[in-house]
């Protein structure tokens, strides 16, 4: 069992105490003094254990709390550090340890229990193990088993897409007990990988959609003479708030996802300035608490399902809009375009044959866990660069920022700059770019090529992981033309639309096309902030919009269909 270490030089005993709810499933130790508590956890690292975290005092008798933070990290970089500090000097250590809560030096800054079912400390102990549980640890509950002889591409990408939908999955070679377990059930010579989900069905997987599909069903399961309310494209932040909000307020609600929830941003790690989570949360859990939200107000998912074209319908409900994907068609009343952007491609043949195989576009999650003990490189100078390079870096050897700019600061928001500084292991290289690599014997990415932009010199490296996060496009080429947008290709509203392409006197509504009916909200819209907050507000901003929108075109349709003629 992964193990906690609780370290004090009065108060062990207390909290081992206090920490006897975890018992059945953590190794609990306690320790008097930081140099102990290094020492246990090489002891354990040595014999094959985890440590999932470290609980301190604020004051130790052998060293500064931050020394020994800083100790027991070179240890274990990937266990979660929180300092409980006692009653009689919380606020007093406050103040001057608060700083290096805002530089990642440890996790959480919490004051200790002081008395029985002191919940608010314990839901701060369980969000961190459950973050240590799903981005470090092999999940011990298994939601899919995944059945494979070698981690390919496409076994890397089911993962990827489990991962970020919240589904606890573990690969099983062919020769293992489990792997001959769920063989059993295949009739013939299996094609892998084989994959068992948790009501026992085992299917073979040739594609993510085919795994989407298995597990949430087709757009075409929608009754086709059903006319939705509002069909939203993209379950990003933008596209989750917008089913939230507009499924609350009794719309009919269909959501449809090109890949896994969340999109852009449920793939990063851990989002620090996000409003309401002072410790912040990964863009996973986010998503899908945001979609689990939705569904209980009735909102219906479609992951997998990219939308290969959209055609108007007519205004005053004539005709709806019709959604086109390969798995059936969805038609709605109004459209909500929330499909954010995609990362920009590197265009170098060599690493484009590498996708999934060491080069990553996105801080993609499940690779991240295959990269212990090697070197990585993180291209990219924006916010979700800074949180992939801090989370490689609980496992990487290294982690090397490549960007073309002189630094940072530009870019990135100050806070993970400066946990980007404090970290030993993340090295931020300046005007640098990469211009070529190649696989090892292996068959994966083993060696990269990194350009000065100032000189022109040129110096291969070893690099075992290439993570690419350079800059959005936007996703919008299934769109039509009447659709306008602007000279990057972003969808353009309100009053940004030129006045040729008004629909009378006056712009559209601050989040409308220039189709009356069709709205765009988040990262794809012409103007936007670019953050999972400011996407969040224009989902959530958008309903009212649907909703006038609906109203006239409501009316009409009753008053047709309570017409003598009909």
């Amino acid at each position: 069992m992964p193990a906690l270490i609780l370290v004090s030089e009065d108060r062990s005993a207390y909290l081992a105490d206090e920490f006897g709810r975890y018992q059945r499933d953590y190794d609990v130790h306690t320790a008097n003094t930081a140099a102990e508590a290094k020492a246990l956890a090489k002891q354990i690292v040595a014999d094959g254990g985890q440590v999932a975290m470290f609980v301190t005092e604020s004051r130790l008798p052998d060293a500064h709390v931050l020394e020994a933070i800083t100790w027991w990290r070179g240890v274990v970089p990937t266990a979660r550090r929180v300092i409980a500090a006692h009653w009689s000097m919380f606020r007093e250590d406050a103040a001057p340890l608060r700083p290096g809560l805002a530089k990642g030096k440890y996790d959480a800054f919490l004051l200790m229990p002081r008395g029985v079912r002191d919940e608010e400390f314990h839901t701060a102990i369980c969000e961190l193990l459950s973050d240590w549980g799903s981005t470090v640890a092999e999940p011990e509950v298994v939601t899919v088993k995944i059945v494979a002889p070698t981690a390919d591409r496409l076994t890397l990408s089911i993962r990827d897409y489990l991962d970020r939908m919240g589904l606890p999955n573990r690969v099983y070679t062919p020769d293992s007990d489990v792997g001959r377990a769920v063989l059993s059930h295949v009739e013939g010579e299996p094609e892998y990988p084989v994959l068992m989900a948790a009501d026992k069905a085992v299917g073979t997987a040739r594609s993510v959609r085919d795994v989407a599909e298995r597990l949430y069903g087709r757009p075409a399961d929608i009754d086709v003479d059903q006319v939705v309310d509002v069909a939203i494209v993209g379950a990003g932040p933008a596209g989750l708030a917008a089913a939230v909000y507009a499924s609350s307020e009794g719309l009919s609600t269909v959501v449809v996802e090109a890949e896994a929830i969340g999109g852009q941003a449920g793939t990063s790690s851990m989002i620090r300035n996000y409003l309401g989570f002072p410790r912040g949360i990964s863009g996973m859990r986010l998503s899908q608490r945001a979609r689990n939200q939705a569904i209980r107000f009735g909102t219906r998912f479609f992951s997998g399902w990219p939308v290969t074209s959209l055609v108007p319908g007519q205004p005053g409900g004539v005709a709806p809009h019709t959604l086109v994907t390969e798995g059936g068609d969805v038609h709605a009343r109004a459209v909500v375009v929330a499909t954010g952007v995609t990362y920009r491609r590197i265009d170098i043949a060599n690493l484009e044959a590498l996708v999934g195989l060491g080069v990553n576009y996105g801080s993609a999650m499940t690779a991240a866990r295959e990269m212990e003990d090697y070197d990585v490189v993180v291209v990219g100078g924006g916010n979700s660069a800074g949180q992939a390079a801090i989370h490689l870096s609980r496992l990487a050897r290294s982690v090397t920022i490549l960007v073309r700019r002189e630094g940072l600061e530009s870019t990135m928001s100050q806070y993970l700059i400066g946990e980007i500084a404090y970290n030993p292991r993340i090295t931020v290289q300046p005007c640098s770019e990469v211009v070529d690599g190649g696989a090892d014997e292996d068959g994966r990415l083993g060696w990269i090529t990194v350009r000065d932009t100032v000189n022109g010199s040129t110096t291969n490296r070893p690099c075992r992981g290439l993570f690419l996060l350079l800059g959005a496009d936007p996703h919008c080429e299934w769109l039509p033309p009447e659709i306008a947008r602007d000279e990057s290709g972003f969808v353009v509203t309100g009053r940004d639309v030129p006045p040729a392409r008004w629909q009378g006197d006056l712009p559209p509504g601050n989040l409308e096309t220039t189709v009356p009916g069709i709205f765009a909200a988040g990262d794809i819209r012409s103007g936007s902030m670019k953050r999972v907050a400011a996407a969040s507000g224009e989902g959530a901003s958008v309903v009212p919009l649907v909703h006038a929108w609906l109203e006239p075109t409501s009316s009409s349709a009753q008053s047709s269909t309570s017409s003598p003629s009909r």
